[in-house]
């Protein structure tokens, strides 16, 4: 069955750095597009990133120029590297994908980020 494990999410201030990693398992990973999501207390899940399977990206409004969205295909595994951390990307953020035959969407645990002030 397919797996996403997220890892590397963690306390960090303000200003700081962190990259988040999601290992993928049971997909032809070098054929699907791969996104990170958010969740932050009280608010609705959003798109932080994508990255196409032809390595195309695509980010939120709120992160450009501080988040990048990478991926190995030969290790499948997707990256989110988060710079200039502020209060307001604390939040779980999640790993997706979606099957391209059946467009079952498939989410990993999640991972904590939070940034103090």
């Amino acid at each position: 069955q397919v797996q996403l494990v997220e890892s590397g999410g963690g306390l960090v201030q303000a200003g700081r750095s962190l990259r988040l990693s999601c290992t993928a398992s049971g997909i032809i990973f070098s054929l699907n597009d791969m996104h990170w999501y958010r969740q932050a207390p009280g608010k609705q899940r959003e798109l932080v990133a994508t990255i196409t399977d032809t390595g195309t990206t695509n980010y939120a409004d709120s992160v450009k120029g501080r988040f990048a969205i990478s991926r190995d295909n030969a290790k499948k595994t997707v990256y989110l590297q988060m710079n200039s951390l502020n209060a307001e990307d604390t939040a779980v953020y999640y790993c997706n994908t979606r099957s391209r035959i059946t467009g079952t969407h498939y989410w990993g645990q999640g991972t904590q980020v939070t940034v103090s002030s």
